[in-house]
């Protein structure tokens, strides 16, 4: 199977947070096919380890400042059996683990003409991400009392089309964590930078598309914030420690088979 993203690095992420240590690990399952990221000497500069949310750092690949990362893939076990899923007009594909269910659904209002919707869900039924095309354009302000720290936990590059220019920077599929009364994570695809200084007051996992064929995302949310304690918080996950998240990128089958598939996508038109 083709993966089109440069992956190098050794996948290991060390987050400092409030002087608590929480380091990842690699615990690929038994029996199991694994995906497993290739050194490459071309490593990015500024893609660093070990800064801690909040600092300011040099600017990285993953669209944070101050917030640290990995760019390789997930070491963790991946499904042994992918397919490939293609809309009918040929516009877009990618692959999912066999189990998986990829279905077409109704655009929200508001999407440009021929937008798609395509959700992927596992067996059971729980949505686990979702492909939007045709985005319109979307800003919002982001006052300086209302930024909260964030940290990029996994972020490995992606070759898709996508515009270029202030605010920008090649496309990313990324694992990140805000910080509220949890730490509040999300995976997708952007190419749109993150905060300054390692502080936003939301996250968007969305790619400025080409000019013309509106922007698109792929992941479980399409903006990830902090949330009030009375809100409903999937499918974005919630964790309790740093430690816990970056666990989950680096031993989770899930999050490996996702990271996988986000990966695998290809924009036609």
């Amino acid at each position: 199977m083709t993966q089109k993203a440069t992956m190098w690095g050794v996948r290991t992420a060390t987050l400092l947070m409030a002087g608590v240590l929480a380091a990842g690990c690699s615990a690929p399952g038994g029996g199991e096919s694994t995906w497993t990221a290739q050194p490459d000497a071309s490593a990015s500069p500024g893609a660093s380890t070990g800064t801690t949310a909040g600092a300011t750092a040099s600017p990285d690949p993953s669209a944070t400042a101050g917030a640290s990362g990995s760019a390789s893939p997930s070491a963790a076990a991946t499904a042994a059996a992918w397919k490939t899923f293609t809309d009918p007009a040929k516009t877009v594909s990618f692959d999912l683990p066999e189990e998986w269910i990829a279905q077409s659904v109704t655009p929200e209002d508001g999407t440009l003409p021929r937008a798609l919707k395509i959700e992927v869900k596992k067996q059971d039924g729980t949505v686990v991400a979702a492909l939007r095309t045709g985005l319109p354009p979307s800003s919002s302000e982001c006052p300086e009392t209302a930024r909260k720290p964030y940290v990029v936990i996994s972020s490995v590059p992606v070759e898709l089309p996508g515009l270029t220019g202030e605010g920008t920077i090649a496309p990313h599929v990324v694992f990140r964590v805000i910080q509220g009364y949890r730490y509040f994570g999300s995976y997708g695809i952007t190419n749109i930078v993150g905060g300054a200084d390692g502080q936003a007051c939301e996250l968007r996992n969305v790619v400025r598309g080409p000019a013309g064929k509106g922007d698109y995302s792929f992941g479980d949310l399409g903006v990830l914030r902090a949330f009030a304690p009375d809100e409903k918080v999937a499918p974005a996950k919630a964790f309790d420690t740093l430690g816990q998240a970056a666990k989950y990128v680096d031993e989770s089958s899930e999050f490996a088979n996702v990271q996988r598939m986000l990966m695998s996508l290809e924009i036609k038109n």
